[in-house]
């Protein structure tokens, strides 16, 4: 009795077992016909019985829902694309059937080529948490393709997802990833520009069949310092200033001479105020550019910070020696003539009515206005630089009425009331 109970389980078994794969097989058969909704039937008419099916087969249902999952997400549907993606991993790791692995390895870089994709064309709309999320669908994947990670951190910052971006940032450093990679560079015949292929063999046809020449492998920049960086602004952004500093200093000694993480560890002191050592840095910045206004504007912002205007009237114009124009930079320079002048006002609106007081209200008076004569050619220029600017406008109205300056004074009235639309 035990037996044929036996029997009948096995019989049973084995009509299952055919069930499923006659269903694959239909899902196979509509898939070639790009029918992926039918196929999709015929799948769901095999799960039920899959619990009892052996390992190739499960392969092979999965490397079906894979790529009918594929079809039906039509290279966009994001969520479709991840499942197909869990199908792939699901059935590359039962499989063990050599048949199929040219099939599984196929199916594996066509879907992380469209995850690729789609995650460039979210990005380009500005979609960054989708596009993050399929990068890292497809570093999924490809395990190997850790640059995916890296651009799918950029992406969650992008989109303001600090944490995640954080988490996957700190997963690189971890891993000692700097983003350097074997690349194969020709010269286009035709057009004498370089191009990058995606691989030796794929270079080495190009020159074969002439039209490229001048191969040449080389190795990518590091981003290392790139990541760092980031991982440093997220720790700013996140108030966490003992763990920004930690990393920057470990970024720094690994990168001496970047400047943009030179840059980088000024804004961090700078935003710590810290301005002894921003004003430091900037100068390291300086040495090597010399000749870029912006560094010297910014140096003097820190020395003005620190109270050393001799220092920062310097750095203000040393800016304005290279940039005339520089609005900035001529904002901030009448800005610093202008400091004390609330401390003059203050005094003269303290004096009294003696002959003395009368006298000191006379040559505060005069400093004050020598100290708009002093300024007002900045603001001119800052004004003519940027004449849409309504504060400039306003200062300069204001300097004109105190120093006597009648004709400009209603010259700027007139063009601020024309601004601000009285």
């Amino acid at each position: 009795m035990k037996k044929q109970v036996l029997l009948a389980g096995v019989l049973l078994f084995s009509v299952f077992t055919w069930a499923q794969k006659k269903e694959i097989r239909k899902a196979d058969k509509a898939l070639e016909d790009l029918n992926y909704n039918e196929a999709m039937a015929f799948l769901a008419q095999a799960e039920p019985l899959l619990g009892s099916a052996d390992k190739d087969l499960k392969a092979h249902y999965y490397l079906v829902e894979a790529e009918v999952l594929m079809g039906q997400a039509n290279k966009v549907d994001g969520a479709k694309l991840k499942k197909a993606a869990e199908s792939l991993l699901k059935a590359e790791g039962l499989n063990g059937d050599s048949k199929m692995e040219d099939r599984m390895a196929q199916v594996k870089e066509k879907l992380r080529i469209e995850l690729v994709n789609s995650a460039i064309a979210d990005q380009n709309t500005k979609s960054y948490e989708s596009a993050a999320n399929k990068l890292k669908e497809a570093y999924n994947i490809s395990k190997k393709d850790t640059s995916y990670l890296y651009f799918a951190a950029g992406n969650l910052v992008n989109g303001k997802k600090f944490d995640e971006a954080l988490g996957i940032y700190e997963e690189l450093i971890g891993m000692g990833y700097t983003g350097v990679q074997d690349e194969y560079v020709a010269t286009n015949k035709e057009t004498g520009e370089l191009a990058t292929f995606g691989s030796k063999a794929e270079r080495d046809n190009a020159i074969k069949f002439g039209l490229y020449i001048n191969a040449l492998d080389r190795k990518s920049e590091s981003v290392e310092a790139d990541l760092l960086q980031k991982v440093t602004l997220i720790y700013i952004n996140k108030g966490d200033n003992e763990k920004a500093l930690s990393v920057m200093e470990k970024a720094r000694a690994a990168n001496p001479d970047d400047v943009n993480l030179m840059r980088s560890e000024a804004d961090l002191a700078y935003k710590m105020g810290d301005m002894t050592k921003y004003n430091r840095v900037m100068n390291e910045v300086i040495k090597t550019d010399p000749n870029n206004p912006e560094l010297y504007y910014n140096l003097g912002v820190g020395a003005a910070q620190l109270g050393e205007k001799e220092k920062a009237r310097s750095y203000y114009m040393k800016a304005l020696e290279i940039k005339p124009d520089y609005s900035f930079a001529q904002i901030n320079m009448a800005a610093l003539i202008l400091e004390g002048e609330s401390v003059i006002v203050e005094e003269m609106n303290g004096l009294g009515n003696s002959r003395a007081d009368n006298a000191r209200y006379d040559e505060l008076k005069e400093k004050r206005q020598n100290m708009y004569r002093e300024a007002m050619p900045y603001l001119e220029k800052a004004s003519a630089s940027t004449p849409d600017n309504a504060e400039i406008i306003r200062t300069l109205m204001n300097i004109y009425s105190q120093v006597g300056e009648d004709a400009k004074f209603k010259a700027t009235k007139a063009k601020l009331e024309a601004l601000e639309g009285n």
